[in-house]
This record gives structure tokens, C-alpha cells and sequence, in this order.
């Protein structure tokens, strides 16, 4: 029998969780020949999110939680659950029933087909605003002019993968993440099924566009380089320019004398050359503190509590339970 565990990563999701379980519940039990488990993480949240966890692990034994000492983020949950996973495949999505639990027995259907990567792709954006859609999309196409890997567009964390998929990723432990390039960088035989997103049940989301952004950052400095390239065509650019309109003076000079004038050109030629500085040095910068971030080596998440122990870290050794 195969053995699949569902990964949800969790934060201020009291008001859905419950809701989320049951429909589960109703979902697993019309996939024959598979036995699930379900691995929920706690990234720190504020409200009853870990008590409902706590009381849902008594009542099944299926049900195991992690519970992190403060909020690491949901590219740290995904890989804590990624860790703690056993058997033969773990399915990931969030807790705000916007990814479709009914997608689940297709996936496993595929997944016995040979694909070991069966991911959720929207069927279109239709619910996003104007603004947001053309964002995504330029950072997708900014994404696919320097990686050298073809990334999925519009495919997001809602997807089964096989224990060999758990077991790359795994390997990838850099501490700024961005899963979903991850997911295309490791290979593997993919299937996109198509599915459309759901209103959330309750809660508000944490995401926004400043939020978006900061994402939108880590997956363009984790898998590409372009804009180093495009600072130093920039500086090319710019000294091309420059020497032109130098040559451009010195005859000017030379043939119709030199005259005091071009304060509005001097200022505006500054002006120009101060931002072309600033910008290549905040590129620079960003990745920059990458490198500054990833040398530290500091761990990606800590686990506060697990399956109602607490936990500890001895040094440099595993995480252990306190004797």
C-alpha cells in the first residue's frame, strides 16, 4: 500500500484548519490503495492554530504537527515538512482550501502513471488585478531571459512529489529559498494538471504586494544573474554615451568656440549618472547580502514542539527530545 503524507504549512489558520481536515478526510477516503498521513507545521502563529493541531493529533494517530519556536516563513515550513516526511510520496498545499483538495485522487492517479512531480497550474489569473497580472508576468519573463532552466508559469507549491523528488530537495539548503524554481531545478518527469483557485474559506491573507515583491526578489537573485549582466551593459551603455557627447563638445569647441552655457545638460547628465550608480550598486547589493546571509550557515527553521514534545538542539547534533 502506498504511503503519501500531506504537508500543510500553517500560519493564523484557526478558522480554516478544522474545515480543512474534514474535507480531507472525505477526500482520502475515496483514493483506494493508499494509506495518508498528515504532517502539519506551525510557523509561528499567534492565534489557536497550534491547540487545534494538538487536539486533532489525539484524536487521529495519522495527524503529526510541528510547531516552530517564531515564524520562519512558508518556504521554511515546506521544507520542514519536506524533512520530517516518510513513505513513498508527501503532497503540499495550503491551509486556506484555495488549492483544491479534489485534485488529489488525480494526482495520486498520475503519480502511479511514472510522473514524479504532478503539479497544480491556475487555468488563468482572472481573479488578480490588472496590475498584479502584468507584474507576474514580466517576473516571469525577467525569470526565463536568465535561467537556464525552463521555469513552470503559473504553477505554485500545490503538488504531489515522489520520495525521489522529497529526497533533492532535501539537498538544497540555502537558507534565502525560493521552492518554486527549486521544484523545476531538481527535474524530474513533471505533469501539470489544471485546477482554479478557490476563495478563501475564512481569514485574510498575509500576502501583498510589498510582500510579492520580496519574493518576486528571491527568485530572480536565486536563479539568475541577469541583472549584474544587465548593470554591466548598462555601465557600457552609459560610458558609450559619454565619449560620444565628449567627442561631440571637443569639436564643438574646436569649430564654434566654447561658450559658458549647458547648466540644465550638466545637471541633468549628473543626475543621470548618480542614479545609473545607484541602482548598479543596490543591485550589487542584493546579492551581496545573499552571499552575507548564506556564510552564516544558520539554521533554516528550529522546532519548538513536536507531536507534543519539546524539543531541543545539543549543539551542532540532531534536534532531540529533552531528557
Amino acid at each position: 500500500m502506498d504511503k503519501i503524507t500531506i504537508i500543510v504549512p500553517c500560519f493564523n489558520e484557526q478558522e480554516v484548519l478544522a474545515a480543512l481536515y474534514e474535507k480531507l478526510q472525505r477526500v482520502i477516503s475515496t483514493v483506494s490503495g493508499c494509506e495518508f498521513t498528515y504532517l502539519f507545521i506551525n510557523d509561528g502563529s499567534k492565534d489557536g492554530t497550534l491547540n487545534i493541531m494538538r487536539d486533532l493529533s489525539k484524536r487521529d494517530r495519522r495527524v503529526s504537527y510541528l510547531s516552530f519556536s517564531r515564524n520562519f516563513g512558508k518556504e521554511a515550513a515546506m521544507l520542514a515538512g519536506l524533512d520530517y516526511a516518510d513513505g513513498d510520496a508527501v503532497i503540499i498545499m495550503d491551509a486556506d482550501l484555495q488549492h483544491p483538495p479534489e485534485l488529489i485522487p488525480e494526482m495520486v492517479e498520475y503519480w502511479r502513471q511514472g510522473y514524479e512531480d504532478v503539479c497544480a497550474k491556475r487555468k488563468n489569473r482572472n481573479d488578480e488585478s490588472f496590475m498584479k497580472k502584468h507584474l507576474t508576468r514580466i517576473f516571469y519573463d525577467i525569470l526565463e531571459c536568465g535561467s537556464k532552466v525552463p521555469l513552470q508559469r503559473n504553477v505554485g507549491d500545490f503538488r504531489l512529489l515522489d520520495k525521489r523528488c522529497v529526497g533533492a530537495l532535501r539537498l538544497l539548503r540555502e537558507e534565502q529559498r525560493y521552492t518554486k524554481g527549486m521544484f523545476t531545478w531538481i527535474g524530474y518527469k513533471k505533469k501539470e494538471i489544471f485546477f482554479v483557485p478557490q476563495p478563501r474559506m475564512a481569514g485574510k491573507t498575509t500576502w501583498n504586494y510589498w510582500s510579492l515583491i520580496n519574493l518576486a526578489l528571491e527568485g530572480i537573485t536565486s536563479f539568475t544573474t541577469v541583472p549584474l549582466r544587465l548593470t554591466s551593459l548598462l555601465g557600457l551603455f552609459v560610458s558609450f554615451v559619454a565619449i560620444c557627447y565628449m567627442i561631440y563638445v571637443f569639436f564643438g569647441a574646436l569649430i564654434y568656440g566654447d561658450p559658458v552655457a549647458g547648466y540644465p545638460t550638466m545637471l541633468t547628465v549628473l543626475l543621470f549618472l548618480g542614479g545609473v550608480q545607484l541602482l548598479s550598486l543596490g543591485i550589487i547589493g542584493e546579492y551581496l547580502g545573499r552571499v552575507f546571509n548564506e556564510s552564516k550557515q544558520r539554521p533554516i527553521y528550529i522546532v519548538d514542539e513536536y507531536n507534543q514534545k519539546k524539543l531541543f538542539y545539543d549543539g551542532q547534533r540532531p534536534v532531540r527530545e529533552k531528557p
